[in-house]
């Protein structure tokens, strides 16, 4: 049953606002003021965290904290405050319920449908004085580009051990499961030579990464593990024998011993090629670069934070199922940290692409959810 409180048009109004306002990764000061502002009058200690002298943001993580009417423990609320390009000048469109942009630009549903939605939740406890526990908002920077916002906040600044985190799609699934990544940096090292006067002289770099990409599975390896090499770069002149090239990819999986066999694989495959070409002493040169880009989140089933979403929904007449995700997120990197984050959808579709949109009736329903959860961890069951 919706819960009557939730102002329908409010939240759209909020939604069209934030979308317009430009925040492309590193880039989110603008809204990150908005936000605060509006954080600051419904009464929450907002200040901003250091991490933009890492992640080179114009702004760090933007934290409000709020005092409870209610002798329980905090609980936490995060998003994103970053989108993808192209970012800029959005012009959302609203119609039939929907929303989409112009098709020039993303919509940027990802993720300030996670921010509309949190500050309604927010202004609907205070206007009508419900009860509530201590609430901590997070919104961090950069997670497009890495989590980087996510990476280098200061946790110690954080009280909850729960939370939620608004950044998935299904608003009838809650992510538990996430994979580990590393990102994996090559350079291949050949000679240069004129390719048609004496190519006999060059040992061509291109070759041999040819040669160690077609021996390796890329795509879906199995059912929990992924491998992808997305860019190569290199060579000068089509008459140039190529001496670099360089290649950039990635390995995901849910068992970290499947993640550490495939990028050994990827390594074993160029160090063969490698030899394959070796004519010289330390010609072909491998330079082979393996960054965890981020650690696995495995949330229990039965976890409360689990157990309470799943509460919440049967409240409201819904059902929310556990879901394995592929992707990476800030939750990896707050499950880390012993933090326990539900990821809960807002009904985003197509992100990252100039045909993304979202229900507004989607973004309705996450609002509910939400504020049945603190509903009932205000009860303290």
């Amino acid at each position: 049953m919706a819960n009557p409180m939730i102002n329908k048009d409010r939240l759209r109004n909020k939604f069209e606002e934030l979308v317009k306002i430009d925040s492309v990764s590193k880039h989110e000061l603008k809204i990150a003021l908005n936000l605060a502002k509006t954080l600051e009058k419904m009464g929450g200690k907002v200040f901003f965290d250091n991490s933009k002298k890492e992640t080179k943001s114009d702004c760090g993580n933007l934290i409000a904290k709020f005092r409870g009417n209610v002798d329980v423990e905090p609980i936490f609320l995060s998003g994103h405050m970053d989108t993808v390009s192209p970012g800029n000048n959005v012009n959302p469109i609203f119609e039939n319920g929907i929303f989409r942009s112009d098709g020039t630009t993303i919509l940027g549903a990802d993720d300030k449908s996670a921010l509309a939605i949190i500050l309604e939740v927010l202004k609907v406890i205070f206007e009508n004085k419900l009860r509530h526990p201590p609430i901590e908002i997070i919104f961090t920077t950069c997670e497009e580009i890495g989590l980087l916002g996510a990476k280098n906040l200061d946790f110690t600044l954080i009280n909850s051990k729960l939370g939620y985190i608004l950044d998935s799609t299904d608003t009838e699934g809650i992510a538990t499961n996430a994979p580990a990544a590393n990102k994996i940096s090559i350079k291949v090292f050949g000679k240069a030579a004129h390719a048609g006067g004496a190519p006999e002289n060059g040992i061509n770099a291109l070759s041999i990464a040819s040669k160690a990409i077609s021996r390796l599975k890329i795509g879906r390896i199995d059912h929990e593990s992924t491998c992808n090499l997305g860019t190569i770069k290199g060579g000068i002149a089509t008459n140039i024998v190529p001496d670099l090239i360089e290649i950039e990819g990635e390995v995901r999986s849910h068992d970290e011993t499947k993640l550490e066999n495939i990028t050994n694989k990827i390594k074993e495959s160029f160090l063969k090629s490698r030899e394959e070409f070796c004519n010289e002493v330390n010609i072909p040169k491998i330079e082979f670069i393996v960054e965890n880009d981020f650690p696995k989140t495995d949330i229990p089933k039965d976890s409360h934070v689990v157990k309470l979403a799943q509460k919440a929904s049967e409240n409201l007449g819904r059902k929310l199922e556990t879901k394995i995700i592929g992707g990476g997120a800030d939750a990896n990197i707050f499950f880390s940290k012993g933090i326990m984050p539900g990821v809960l959808g807002t009904g985003m579709k197509e992100v990252h692409t100039v045909n993304e949109w979202i229900r507004l009736d989607d973004m309705l329903k996450t609002a509910e959810l939400v504020l049945e959860i603190i509903k009932i961890h205000c009860s303290g069951k």
